[in-house]
């Protein structure tokens, strides 16, 4: 049973919900200034288990209690009926802690795409210095990166041969070779650069919390479950959170800014009354403002997971059961920091159109030196490697919305994969991309064997649409469910400056603004998007004085 209410001492400049990876960028700029006081809210706890630290670790910390929320969508009627596992971060450094380190900030007509919406200061030539001015780049100082940032990037620490023949037969199919998927273009094929710092993972919290940890003007309270925003008429002015068994306001004299990422800043804006008039009224909760993009707009990358057999070659399937390569890796990692310790899920990335009429790559592959039935699982006890394909474009659109006015309840997530005829075409062309990948003469001396969805599926678009439903899951990007837009947008929830319409002093700075997908892994852009509010929050606060 909760006691009553008690109240922190004294009004703060900015309280940040959420220290994922926005939320600790937001806490190191924002506490710059020793003038300003500064609270960061966590309903997760600290980084202070090995998985966090070790690349590896993140087929460990996926699916535990202890790392992750263990979200679960609904019921995809695209997926045959599948519920999928949602994993998100519950620890400071969010899903940074455990996700796949790789450093990919997309293509720049995604940016323009979101300045010809109506969003100015978004367009590429916009964030691109933001994106410089973050990074700690292993390759120095250019026109397209930066060093000194909080966000450390380096080359992965290991190789495969069987991932450079991937790469040769990607050329093959006439995909160029590149080095860096980060200038504006990344159709190409090359290994993805990571968040790592000499083969430890290099989370948020790392890079930009730990080092303004000890300022006197910033105060971090973990285990807080921010329950709702505490409004006056239609200004913000703190929030109301639970700590244990103790209900905890804190007051806001500048603003609240949600940073608690594409399902956690939708189900706090709900649970406050700002949402989906009908979606709030079937949940039991008292419309504030009527605002129905709220929990719309959720876009998510489906990861259709080929897995071949191969001969001939070593992955990392066999090492994982071996109790003497297992000594071994770990031996490798203890002195040199290399190794398949330091792996990240993915190494080999390869981006390309999945047919001629695409203006620009539409298909990333992800491929691993290792396959599994699920992330949670053992690995096969079989030498394979893991083709994963995704549509970097979705025109699908799911949701978020309550449950009920329980803030312990999760939240309904319905990413609605496949639900438009465009997105079934382009996972049926990238499924053939797949096979005609893995049939080039550079992997022909591994015997590649198609063991998921498997050879007996035919060739044919309702065949692989089917098969799909079968082997498709999340690669955990979800964005979009606050997104950015003009005041005269119905579905928009912020503007271009992060403010929510309707209600002053509250932002929302997190991947959740995005008004379409990036093309790629979406960490860094939301790292990006917290450098650029930030910048924003403070010039706005120069300007009015306060």
């Amino acid at each position: 049973m909760t006691r009553a209410s008690s109240q922190l001492d004294g009004d703060y400049d900015y309280i940040i919900v959420g220290a994922g990876t926005a939320g600790c960028v937001l806490a190191n700029r924002l506490s710059a200034d020793p003038d300003r006081r500064v609270l960061l809210l966590e309903a997760g706890g600290r980084d202070n288990w090995i998985w966090f630290h070790i690349p590896v670790g993140y087929l460990f910390a996926i699916g535990n209690p202890r790392s992750d929320w263990m979200f679960r969508t609904d019921s995809e009627p695209m997926l045959h009926g599948r519920t999928l596992a949602y994993p998100r971060g519950k620890v400071i450094g969010g899903s940074s802690a455990i996700n796949a380190m790789i450093c990919m900030r997309g293509q720049a007509a995604d940016y323009d795409g979101w300045r010809a919406l109506g969003l100015p200061g978004w367009g590429w030539s916009d964030v691109l210095p933001v994106f410089r001015r973050l990074e700690d780049h292993f390759l120095g100082e250019s026109e397209h990166h930066g060093v000194g940032g909080g966000w450390r990037v380096e080359a992965p620490r290991i190789h495969w041969r069987v991932l450079d023949a991937v790469r040769e037969a990607a050329v093959e199919l006439g995909i160029p070779a590149i080095d860096d998927f980060n200038c504006g273009d990344n159709e190409g094929t090359g290994y993805f650069h990571v968040n790592q710092s000499r083969g430890r993972r290099w989370s948020a919290a790392r890079g930009f919390l730990k080092p303004a940890i000890d300022r006197r003007n910033l105060r971090i309270e973990l285990h807080a479950l921010v329950e709702k925003i505490i409004t006056e008429g239609e200004r913000a002015c703190g929030v109301q959170f639970r700590r244990g068994a103790e209900v905890v306001q804190a007051r806001a004299r500048g603003e609240v800014i949600l940073a608690a990422g594409s399902i956690g800043s939708a189900q706090i804006l709900s649970l406050s009354g700002i949402g989906r008039h009908d979606w709030l009224s079937q949940a039991g909760i008292a419309t504030l403002i009527d605002r129905p993009g709220v929990g719309a707009n959720l876009q998510d990358h489906l990861q259709q997971r080929a897995i071949y057999r191969v001969r001939g070659v070593r992955t990392l399937n066999e090492i994982y059961h071996s109790r003497v390569a297992r000594v071994g890796m770990g031996i490798q990692y203890l002195l040199q920091r290399r190794g398949p310790l330091t792996m990240a899920p993915s190494q080999l990335g390869i981006f390309m159109r999945s047919g001629p009429e695409q203006p620009r790559a539409n298909i990333e592959f992800h491929v691993q030196p290792l396959s599994l039935d699920k992330f949670g699982d053992a690995l096969h006890t079989f030498p394979a490697i893991t083709v994963s394909a995704c549509n970097l474009h979705p025109t699908s659109r799911g949701s978020v919305r309550p449950r009920s006015a329980d803030p312990l309840a999760a939240p309904a997530i319905a990413p609605n994969y496949l639900s438009t005829p465009e997105d079934r075409t382009i996972a049926a062309d990238a499924m053939r991309a797949t096979r005609r990948l893995m049939s080039q003469p550079a992997l022909r001396r591994y015997a590649p064997e198609e063991y998921l969805p498997g050879a007996s599926v035919g060739d044919d678009t309702a065949s692989l649409i089917e098969a799909v439903g079968r082997i498709g899951t999340t690669i955990f990007h979800p964005v979009g469910t606050a997104r950015m837009g003009p005041a005269g947008d119905p579905q928009a929830v912020v503007d271009a400056r992060l403010r929510v319409h309707g209600i002053e002093r509250l932002r929302v700075v997190d991947a959740s603004i995005m008004p379409s997908i990036t093309s790629g892994n979406t960490n860094t852009p939301t790292a990006m998007i917290a450098e650029k509010g930030a910048e924003m929050i403070l010039a706005d606060a120069r300007q009015t004085g306060s």
